[in-house]
């Protein structure tokens, strides 16, 4: 069975961040396993509290994960500080890993920060560099690349930069005030961009989107798929588990991850 590792932090509702990557993951075919950089208290209305791990025991957590079974994909979500940027980093470099998605995650669908600003230059000179491809949705892009994105010129140019700044694929995200649901990827010099038309689902419930779709990239990658397959087949299990309408919360809810799983009653 192919293997994917998450690092990320986690969220104590279950739509977001390591919970929701194990699911994505499971569902998509692979085995999971999480290396959690921060605990959260948090849920469809907000985050009330971040906890994080210690460098040391991020670390403990990487060594015992590659050491013993070792990950054939990684995707990389919140992590809010530079000290747990740089260890993550050492220990990609160290133990060689391979198809890398980095989610720059900075800011929550609720609006709450997520990252200090001083870990945001770590993140852009030591990880992003690393990664096989990056998911900004357009905020993200925006501070990543400095430019303002308002149509779908600007997202394909910013993927450019992205891809041209730090040296790998970029996915930016529709969603934020461009389109709803159209994505482009941009994997090189050689390659023209390729657009994703994600179907349009009138769902307010979007908790862990990006965390789901970065993890449904990197199972994708695991089982041996190429990049631009692998955001395909992303999308597709993104749009069924948006497609399944769970509403639960007074926020924006969650995904319905297991939409195509039946439970015994």
């Amino acid at each position: 069975m192919r293997k994917a590792l998450t690092i990320a932090g986690s969220d104590s509702s279950g739509g977001a961040g390591i919970q929701a990557d194990i699911k994505t993951m499971t569902m998509n075919g692979v085995y999971a396993m999480s290396a959690i950089t921060a605990l959260t208290a948090q849920n469809t209305t907000g985050v009330t509290g971040i906890m994080e791990v210690t460098p040391v025991f991020l670390q403990q957590q990487l060594d015992a994960v590659f050491e013993d079974i070792f990950p054939d994909a990684v995707k990389i979500g919140m992590v809010a500080s530079k000290d747990l940027i740089n260890i993550i980093a050492d220990r990609l470099i160290y133990y060689k890993a391979k198809n890398i998605v980095v989610d720059p995650v900075m800011v929550a669908t609720s609006g709450a920060k997520l990252i200090e600003d001083e870990a945001i230059d770590v993140l852009k000179d030591r990880l992003l560099p690393l990664a096989t491809v990056i998911t900004p949705n357009i905020p993200e892009a925006e501070i990543l690349t400095d430019i303002t994105i308002k149509d779908e010129a600007d997202m394909e140019k910013a993927a450019q930069i992205l891809f041209e700044r730090y040296g790998c694929a970029a996915l930016v995200k529709g969603g934020h005030r461009v389109n709803d649901a159209n994505d482009v990827l941009f994997e090189g010099e050689e390659k023209k961009p390729i657009w994703f038309k994600g179907q349009r689902i009138d769902n307010p419930n979007t908790h862990g989107t990006g965390c789901t779709l970065s993890s449904a990239i990197a199972s994708n990658l695991a089982k041996g798929y190429d990049l631009s397959e692998s955001v395909k087949r992303a999308k597709n299990y993104l749009s069924e588990a948006l497609a399944a309408m769970l509403d639960l919360g007074r926020g924006s809810g969650p995904l319905m991850h297991n939409f195509s799983l039946a439970g015994k009653e």
